[in-house]
């Protein structure tokens, strides 16, 4: 590649280089870097382009100008090339030579040689998380007698009630989905990341349901949907069944203050709008297509306030869960998980346009088992608009999540660092690497986190870099330890780690989401599923023979720590996987309800669409047969010998 080429795309965060998984040099094409390039609004399409360019980001360096954003962490200064004012929070003015070393925590603004940006203390670390078990939910997954045809709020209260002594509740992405069918399944991949999805809503526990008269009500039971003829989550069933009857219930809602937050209202207006016009708003009409329009500032519909109306409501009953958890004196609660990024044709893709790379999808290079690499076809932060508007919109995104939450999750956390860019035109393997500034990324999801009193987890599971882990653990924000995944080190071929080896500080669990469940695994249904989809990387034989010594090493393992005997049945094994992780130093330990019931069948099968109801699996019992099951009391007591759980 041309040096110059290089020289540009390091100026700018874009990788012309990584280690791929066999820790092998792969150079970037370039093609990718000139397309991720343009995708950041640099002109990198001729040696000309390049030049000027170029020109251009050694000019800004002489002239030594502040970024849009200076980032200061809590205790520390930072040297001014001129002297100049800082504001803080609280609105005080500070005329200062430097920017001192004991400002306060939060968001303040610096003007200095003619500009004035976003100045942001964080703090150096978070409080130190409590050594404690709990429960992994997928709570569309956790049905009643009481819900519509998934999980919802109002299951979540009464888990939250019944969780045997748990410290907290991790659950699956409860991010907005764009309210016009069809709807989709996956958690992981919705219209917007700072709003809730209505389909969780337990209409019953609505105060327009209680002030409704019994007609009404009578009215609205009656739409209570059947459950699908294939057992499975019909999602856009769900809603328009939740829908018709909030709709009935919209009379009794009272007055909507449309003005108390605009950034809801805007939200609400895309949503009337995707009712109106498809839930792509790039195919909408052209006058559409930003939210500053003049048609847009224009519309006016009863539709924006129903929809506000239904976020005011999932805040009550998500309040609701978090105080019953709060009640039992759970030191974390309810935690939400933060998906890695947004559908582009969705409401933070039409909101937050001028922050997000147009065209560009977020996913992951090649690997052993995805030797085409990932293309996730999610929407991603522009790192330097990110710095110009002062971090604003992924700071709106994790106050609104935190105003609901003990605790976040952060799926695919080294996102924080650098995320797969597939630029428009190339396939997965075709894209690189886009570096984003991980002492902000990081030091702000702190920041908000400290003011909530939340803790935060990161999934760094696979390949991630060392600084990944490290700086978590330099915040005091936990890691991610699978049981499936901690090998002996000193063999990892030979074995899986004895209990003292888990890192402290991590959140363990038997599985995840995508990976085969405890009773899957004894089973070797993750073999039997992907090969009779044909989905295996080698040969039915091999694959087998693997999982077969997966599962003896698994054994052998749990055998030495006293915990099965020859005799010891299934779910004795499962129940001794629980004990085993009880046993480790992991500051968060947390079993699945799956494993619990001993489900073959995992939540989600990478690699498929249609072929596996992925995110559309009810629990094979119900939330009041749960409570219930010897299975369920059997592996919250065993977690709960945690050694040192306070």
């Amino acid at each position: 590649m041309d040096t110059e080429l290089e020289e540009l795309a390091e100026a700018h965060g874009v990788a012309t280089w990584y280690e791929d998984w066999r820790k092998s040099r792969k150079d970037v094409s370039a093609e990718s870097v000139v397309g991720v390039l343009g995708l950041l609004g640099v002109d990198a399409t001729s040696p000309a382009a390049v030049g000027r360019e170029l020109a251009a980001v050694r000019k800004a360096r002489a002239g030594q100008r502040l970024p849009g954003t200076v980032v200061v962490l809590e205790g520390r200064g930072r040297e001014l090339a001129a002297p100049g004012t800082i504001t803080l929070e609280d609105g005080s003015v500070l005329e200062v030579a430097a920017v001192p070393d004991d400002l306060p925590l939060g968001w303040h603004r610096l003007a200095s040689a003619g500009q004035e940006v976003t100045l942001v203390v964080v703090p150096a670390e978070l409080p130190e998380p409590p050594k404690i078990w709990g429960w992994m939910l997928q709570l569309y997954s956790l049905h009643s007698a009481a819900s519509w045809g998934m999980g919802d709020l109002g299951d979540l209260r009464t888990f939250v009630e019944h969780s045997q002594g748990a410290g907290l509740i991790l659950l699956n992405p409860l991010h907005a989905v764009t309210p016009a069918l069809p709807i989709p399944s996956s958690p992981y991949s919705p219209s917007s990341r700072r709003f809730a999805n209505p389909l969780y809503l337990r209409v019953a526990d609505t105060a327009a349901y209680r002030r409704a008269d019994p007609a009404v009500r009578a009215r609205v039971d009656a739409l209570k949907p059947a459950p699908a003829a294939d057992g499975l989550v019909d999602y856009g069933a769900v809603w328009q069944a939740k829908r018709a009857a909030l709709e009935l219930l919209w009379p009794f809602a009272g007055a909507i203050d449309l003005d108390a937050d605009p950034g809801l209202t805007d939200f609400a207006v895309f949503c009337a709008l995707a009712e109106e016009h498809g839930a792509d708003w790039r195919t909408w009409p052209e006058e559409l297509r930003r939210p500053d329009a003049p048609a847009v500032r224009a519309y006016s519909s009863d539709r924006v306030a129903f929809h506000v109306w239904l976020q005011s409501l999932l805040e009550e009953q998500l309040a609701a869960a978090n105080a019953a958890g709060r009640a039992l004196g759970m030191p974390v609660g309810v935690v939400h998980d933060l998906a890695v990024g947004i559908d582009p044709g969705g409401a933070d893709g039409w909101l937050l346009q001028d922050v997000l790379a147009q065209g560009v999808h977020a996913g992951a290079p090649p690997d052993a088992f995805n030797q085409l690499g990932q293309d996730w076809g999610l929407a991603a932060w522009r790192p330097d608009r990110l710095i110009e508007t002062g971090y604003a919109a992924y700071r709106d995104m994790l106050v609104r999540i935190f105003r609901r939450a003990g605790g976040l999750r952060v799926d695919h956390v080294a996102g924080l660092w650098r995320l797969w860019w597939v630029p428009p035109g190339l396939g997965a393997d075709g894209g690189t690497y886009v570096h984003y500034d991980p002492e902000a990324m990081l030091g702000i999801l702190a920041l908000e986190a400290r003011r909530a009193g939340a803790a935060v987890v990161g999934e760094d599971l696979g390949t991630v870099l060392p600084v990944v882990t490290e700086g978590l653990e330099r915040m005091n924000m936990l890691g991610s330890a699978v049981l499936w995944f901690t090998r002996d080190d000193e063999d990892p071929e030979q074995g899986y780690a004895a209990p003292q080896g888990y890192p402290r500080n991590a959140m363990a669990t038997v599985s995840t989401h995508d990976l085969p469940t405890a009773a899957g695994f004894l089973a070797g249904e993750q073999v039997r599923v992907r090969a009779e989809l044909g989905l295996l990387a080698d040969s039915v034989d091999d694959e087998v023979a693997a999982a077969d010594r997966d599962r003896a090493q698994l054994l052998a393992r749990l055998s030495a720590e006293g915990l099965i005997t020859p005799d010891s049945t299934t779910e004795d094994v499962i129940v001794a996987m629980h004990e085993f992780l009880a046993r480790t130093p992991c500051r968060f330990v947390l079993a699945s309800l799956y494993d619990v019931l001993g489900e073959l069948r995992q939540p989600n099968l990478p690699g498929t669409s249609d072929q596996y109801p992925n995110w559309r699996m009810p629990l094979a019992a119900g939330l009041e047969q749960l409570l219930e099951d010897p299975r369920f009391k059997r592996i919250a007591a065993a977690l709960a010998v945690t050694p040192g759980m306070s």
